[in-house]
């Protein structure tokens, strides 16, 4: 039998479609153990040595997703989850203040029994009590050590977003006209750093900043995506030096 051959998730908060299980990370994209067996013998650590979300994982197919932040104790390095404007998982280094948060977007607002108000986030978390302006779309700042909400950024017009689905993954731009299509999906036209202005649907826009400004460090390039002439001249560039 041949061809390749890929660990499946575990259960867990994202979607088998849309997550990144702890062997791929380890062996496969930060190199650190060159087979499935090393992967797991660095997890199931008795020292906790893979962290994700400030917490101990020992599960080798644990499914890691966007905005996900996955610390490694014994070398003091930190890394978030995040996607390239080719749509592919970027492990992206970060530094320990910025591990202390991650954003996750609000999926739904719901009026729970007793009249409990509570929101649930992309990640599958439940917050009780929210702020009052927090709506679905929005995004929340969670702080990773006490698990409450520290902040909040609203999906509205000239905040920075990321399109988190579809062809257009990867992209950040600046949130510039709304389109409301009762009884199909609502629209979003987005306008990058360089000016090029595209559209996605309005559930796939990931708000990680306030103005101009991103709230989390952003992969090379700043989510702007290269025309192929403009790849290829990259290349050449590349190859003559």
């Amino acid at each position: 039998m041949g061809g390749t051959w890929a660990p499946r998730p575990s259960t867990g908060p994202h979607k088998r479609r849309e997550c990144l299980p702890l062997v791929v990370l380890l062996r496969n994209r930060l190199r650190y153990a060159l087979n499935f067996r090393e992967a797991t013998l660095i997890v199931k650590d008795r020292h906790g040595s893979v962290m994700v979300d400030g917490k101990v994982r020992k599960d080798v197919k644990y499914p890691t997703g966007f905005m996900d932040v996955i610390s490694l104790p014994q070398t003091k390095e930190h890394f978030r989850l995040l996607y390239d404007t080719k749509g592919r998982f970027q492990v992206l280094r970060i530094d320990e203040a910025e591990a202390k948060f991650k954003l996750c977007k609000v999926k739904n607002r719901i009026v729970g029994p007793n009249h409990v108000p509570y929101i649930i986030t992309h990640d599958g978390r439940t917050f009780r009590y929210p702020h009052p302006d927090i709506k679905i779309n929005d995004s929340i700042k969670l702080d990773l050590a006490t698990g409450e909400i520290s902040d909040f950024v609203k999906m509205e017009m000239g905040n920075l977003v990321m399109v988190t689905g579809g062809k257009n993954t990867g992209r950040v731009g600046t949130l510039s006209y709304l389109e409301r299509h009762e009884g199909g999906f609502d629209i979003v036209h987005i306008k990058d750093a360089h000016g090029n202005v595209f559209a996605t649907r309005l559930t796939y826009a990931f708000v990680i900043g306030k103005g101009k400004k991103p709230l989390v460090a952003l992969p090379k390039g700043e989510g702007v995506k290269k025309s192929i002439l403009e790849e290829q001249a990259e290349f050449i560039k590349k190859q003559a030096e």
